[in-house]
């Protein structure tokens, strides 16, 4: 490419650096999952006051030959946001520069009830990273999804294998199930007029011990597969466990909630399991209905990092699952489709929304 003049050579060396931008943009999250592994945020808020370097340092549990490198990831965090530097005197009265924790490093703690750090390391683990490699062979072959092209499995049966990927993915579902219950239930009139819900593809029940605890009147079913909720008792009177397929059948109640569910699966498999909605709930007349929790795409969203992170999902539901995010448009369709007759969305939940549909 001939470099005319100065505004060309300037415009190529922009669309090097956003070429370059994005190539590393992955550094962020494997620089964040290194901090969480070392236990860096934790290390910090036990500490609390301003943590200096050298403090840092001594506290972690590294080969104290890598301790050079230590300020350089921390660098990097801070400039992602996670961390931030504030500056205080010492006894002497000079001034120490010392590391705090950004507010989003606050759900990274260990002990944070919505803590998402088991979010973070599944969707970090290479079983689930390791798909994105063979995407390009993906498009090329007859598999339903770069997962099956790596792993030779659809995730959900792998799971069903491998008791690791089982546990961790659970554990994220179930850091993010607190985070969200944490914000439905102050909207209680969503539950209301309701003697039983079951709870879909609900792992270890994380959401229905919340509902079952915060509404002791609602008979509360978690409902998933056999691997996942075997050995699993309700601690709440109002809460039990079953085991099955939603594609066959799913037990009977006044509503059913669908938890970040229908994003993995493709329209028609979406149709199936709404109409197996359809038959475990009454009439509308008689308070039947159907909870979802799940994004609703907004193109002309203002915030370009909501609309990208949703886009990131979209792909992840790509390359994991059959699945993908929804425009509302879209939802309607699949509710029609599967003889609902409304719905009404309620954004509450930041990238995601409240659905209610009705049959």
């Amino acid at each position: 490419m001939a470099l005319q003049n100065d505004k060309q050579s300037t415009n190529l060396l922009h669309s090097q650096a956003h070429i370059w931008n994005h190539i590393f943009s992955f550094i962020n999250s494997m620089s964040l999952k290194c901090a969480i592994q070392l236990q860096i945020p934790d290390i910090i808020n036990r500490h609390g006051a301003p943590m200096s370097l050298s403090e840092l340092v001594e506290a972690l549990s590294i080969n104290k030959e890598r301790a050079p490198f230590v300020y350089r990831l921390m660098r990097i965090l801070v400039h992602s946001g996670f961390f931030s530097i504030s500056t205080t005197r010492d006894h002497e009265k000079k001034e120490k520069e010392g590391y705090l924790l950004a507010p989003a490093s606050r759900f990274l703690l260990k002990e944070e009830p919505l803590s998402i750090r088991p979010f973070l390391l599944a969707m970090l683990d290479p079983i689930l990273m390791d798909p994105w490699h063979h995407m390009s062979t993906w498009f090329q072959n007859d598999d339903v999804n770069p997962f099956h092209t790596t792993h030779g499995s659809n995730l959900w049966d792998l799971a069903g294998q491998d008791p690791n990927l089982n546990q961790f993915f659970n554990e994220a579902m179930g850091s993010d199930a607190r985070l969200v219950t944490s914000v439905v239930l102050k909207h209680r009139h969503v539950f209301e007029n309701l003697n039983s819900i079951v709870d879909v593809g609900g792992g270890t029940g994380t959401v229905a011990k919340a509902i079952a605890d915060a509404f002791s009147d609602v008979s509360c079913i978690c409902f998933d597969l056999p691997h996942v909720v075997d050995g699993l008792v309700g601690s709440y009177k109002n809460l039990s466990y079953v085991a099955g397929d939603m594609f066959h059948a799913i037990p009977k109640a006044d509503a059913v909630l669908l938890k970040w569910i229908l994003h993995d699966w493709s329209d028609e498999e979406c149709i199936k399991i709404l109409m197996k909605c359809k038959e475990a709930i009454p009439s509308k007349k008689n308070g039947g209905k159907v909870i979802i929790i799940d994004m609703v795409l907004k193109k002309d969203e203002e915030d370009k990092d909501f609309v990208e992170t949703q886009l990131f999902f979209d792909m992840l539901m790509m390359t994991l699952t059959t699945g993908k995010e929804r425009s509302e448009k879209d939802w309607a369709k699949l509710f029609f489709d599967a003889a609902f007759t409304g719905y009404k969305i309620t954004p509450i939940l930041g990238l995601r929304s409240l659905i209610e549909v009705y049959p």
